[in-house]
This record gives structure tokens, C-alpha cells and sequence, in this order.
């Protein structure tokens, strides 16, 4: 998927995603939860392959973008979550935040959503964001990071050090 395509697949994706949004206590949209061995992490494994890890304590909806009874995107209001959507997925995947945006077609990244600000990190593969106000975009790859707060600051593709890496992904159980 382009980079293009992602975007345009993001603006879609807000105009029908409100109406199609679950909470995962409600409906798992085709994900079961399941506790991962030997820790407190719970992982909801979605039809495709997806996986997604939320932090302890995350705030987040699963939407079915499609209907086709199976989740295709994710709310974030609070924390973090690592989501792993493996390659050839038939339809990108977005977590979207109160200021970001990120779609995905195979690869595993970060999303992470706290005080006004949303991060978001690549571990493999490539993930478009922008604001959901915005046409304005980037697209990250392995080991870029970008930090969106509200207003109109420029979106700037970093590569994140390893201490802060580090960081996220324990907060993840990885």
C-alpha cells in the first residue's frame, strides 16, 4: 500500500469509523483475548494473523471498518499498544488517536497515547501517519518514531534512541 493509498484509506476509515466502533468487553469482533505464558500481558489475537498487546491499563475500542464482523482498527485513548499485522493483509490496519492517525499494511509498531500526545514507533515494516484535522503526512520505517501533538507542528520522522525504545516496548512486556 502506498503511502498515498494509506492516507486516503485513513480518511475513509474516519468518515465510517465512528459508527462501527466495539469495546472489547462488548464485542471481540472476531479477536480472542488471550493471557500470554508466564505474564500479566493479555494479547487479543484477530482473524489474519493481527495481534494486538495493550499496555497495562490501555484505553481502546476495536472498529470493524468493513463489517465483515471482524475488528480492522482500534480506538487509542489512553497508553499503549504493539500491534503486529503480518505482510499480505488484505486491508490496512489503523489505530486512531485524539491526534494521530496510523495505518499499516504488515509490520509491527507502537502507538502510544498520553497527555496530548500520540507516538508512534515502527519496529518492522512501514506505518503512514497524519492528524485526523490534517492531509499533512509521513511514513515511517524500522526504527523511526514521530510525536503528533494537537495543533499544526510539523510532523518530524526521528529515528528514536535506544534507551527510549527500550522504554516503550518493557511497557509492553517486550
Amino acid at each position: 500500500m502506498s503511502h498515498r493509498a494509506i492516507c486516503r484509506a485513513s480518511a475513509v476509515f474516519l468518515a465510517v469509523f465512528w459508527a462501527t466502533v466495539a469495546s472489547p468487553q462488548s464485542a471481540n469482533l472476531g479477536c480472542n483475548l488471550e493471557q500470554r505464558a508466564g505474564a500479566s500481558r493479555q494479547v487479543l489475537r484477530c482473524p489474519g494473523g493481527v495481534r494486538i498487546t495493550p499496555e497495562n491499563g490501555a484505553r481502546y475500542s476495536l472498529a470493524d471498518r468493513d463489517q465483515d464482523g471482524n475488528a480492522d482498527g482500534v480506538i487509542l485513548r489512553r497508553k499503549a499498544l504493539l500491534l503486529e499485522v503480518p505482510t499480505g493483509q488484505t486491508s490496512g490496519f489503523v489505530v486512531v488517536t485524539p491526534q494521530a492517525i496510523a495505518a499499516v499494511r504488515g509490520t509491527k509498531w507502537a502507538v502510544d497515547a498520553q497527555s496530548g500526545k500520540t507516538s508512534v514507533f515502527v519496529v518492522d515494516g512501514r506505518v503512514g501517519v497524519q492528524r485526523p484535522s490534517s492531509s499533512a503526512s509521513v511514513l515511517l520505517g524500522p526504527g523511526e518514531g514521530v510525536d503528533v501533538e494537537a495543533g499544526t507542528t510539523p510532523l518530524i520522522v526521528r529515528r528514536w534512541p535506544a534507551a527510549r525504545v527500550s522504554a516503550l516496548m518493557a511497557r509492553l512486556g517486550e
